[in-house]
C-alpha cells in the first residue's frame, strides 16, 4: 500500500512495507529526488534499519547466549507496518513484536515512524518503545535514503559535491569488505567541499563519527538544486552509492548503530553502537531532509 503527502512545495510517497519513503518530488519542477529503486544498481528507495545497522559478523548475534540470524541492517525494511494516524501533510506508522520477529529478535518493542512535511522539508521521527516490565531492549535505528544525482539533465554525477556544516574534521572509520577496521581510524577532510567520483566509492560506504548538529548536502554550482540532511546528536553517518558502478544516486545515512568490527565478539549487549532502553521506557530521534 502507497501513503501520499504533500503540501504547497512538495508531494511525498511512502510504502506501508517498511514505512519507506518512496518519492520527494518538487511540485513546481518536477525533480524526483528520491533515488526509484532501479534494480540494477539497488532495489530500494530509502529503508528503515531496525533493530540493527549494518552487516553482523556471520549474519548472527548473541543474547544471553543464544545465538539468532539477523540479515544485515534488520528485518524491519520488509515488515508491514500500520498506519495510526494520518492527515493530508503527515503520516505515523508503526511495527511491533510478533511471533516471527521473536525467532530473529528475542524483545518485545514497538517502533514507531512519523513522516510530517513543511515546506521543502521532510522530518523523519523515529519512536523506539520498550513495552516490557522487566527486560532492556537492545536495538540500533538508522536510515538509508537515496538520492538522484544528478538531479537535472543538464548535469551529471561529476558536477556534485558533498558539503558539511559545521565544516570541521571528523573521524573517519574504514570498512573492509562488510566489516569496520577500527585500528583505521583517521580524520577525514570534511572541514572542506568533497566532490563526488566514483572513485570516492571504491571501498564502499563513507563512514564519519559525528556529534551534535552536522547537515550533509549535495550540491552543484552548476544548478541552483540540492538536497540536504540534517541530524542531531546522531553518533554516526554513512556515505554511500555502490562502488565500482555508474550508480546514479548518492545515500546520506544517520545511523544510531552501525556494522560489526573484525573483532566483535557478537554479543549484541557489548556492540559497538548500541543503544538500550530500560523497561517502559521510549527513545526518540529526528532528521530533516530538505530539497531545493
Amino acid at each position: 500500500m502507497t501513503i501520499q503527502l504533500e503540501n504547497e512545495r512538495i508531494s511525498v510517497t511512502i510504502l506501508t512495507k517498511g514505512a519507506e519513503l518512496a518519492s520527494i518530488k518538487n511540485k513546481e519542477t518536477g525533480i524526483e529526488y528520491l533515488w526509484q529503486a532501479d534494480p540494477t544498481y539497488w532495489g530500494r528507495h530509502a529503508p528503515v534499519l531496525f533493530p540493527v545497522v549494518g552487516r553482523l559478523k556471520e549474519d548472527s548475534y548473541q543474547v544471553d547466549g543464544k545465538s539468532y540470524p539477523m540479515n544485515q541492517h534488520g528485518f524491519a525494511r520488509d515488515g508491514d507496518f500500520e498506519i495510526v494516524e494520518q492527515d493530508d501533510s503527515s503520516v505515523t506508522l508503526e511495527l511491533g513484536a510478533t511471533t516471527e520477529t521473536k525467532r530473529v529478535y528475542p524483545f518485545d518493542f514497538k517502533l514507531k515512524i512519523q513522516y510530517r512535511l513543511v515546506g521543502e522539508t521532510v522530518t523523519t521521527h523515529y519512536t523506539v518503545e520498550n513495552p516490557s516490565s522487566t527486560e532492556k531492549l537492545y536495538f540500533s535505528i538508522g536510515a538509508h535514503p537515496g538520492f538522484n544525482i544528478p538531479l537535472t539533465k543538464e548535469t551529471v554525477f561529476e558536477d556534485y559535491f558533498l558539503s558539511f556544516s559545521p565544516r570541521k574534521t571528523r573521524t573517519t572509520i574504514p570498512l573492509t569488505g562488510a566489516y569496520l577496521n577500527t585500528p583505521a581510524k583517521t580524520l577525514a577532510q570534511t572541514n572542506t567541499d568533497i566532490a563526488l567520483s566514483r572513485h570516492l566509492f571504491d571501498n564502499d560506504a563513507l563512514i564519519y563519527e559525528v556529534k551534535g548538529e552536522n547537515i550533509f548536502t549535495i550540491k552543484s554550482e552548476k544548478t541552483p538544486h540540492s538536497v540536504s540532511v540534517k541530524f542531531t546528536d546522531f553518533p554516526y553517518v554513512g556515505v554511500w552509492s555502490p562502488p565500482k558502478t555508474d550508480a546514479p544516486f548518492v545515500c546520506i545515512e544517520p545511523w544510531f548503530g552501525i556494522a560489526d568490527t573484525f573483532d566483535a565478539n557478537g554479543n549484541l549487549k557489548e556492540k559497538l553502537g548500541i543503544q538500550s532502553l530500560e523497561p517502559t521506557q521510549q527513545f526518540d530521534a529526528e532528521f530533516d531532509i530538505t530539497v531545493s
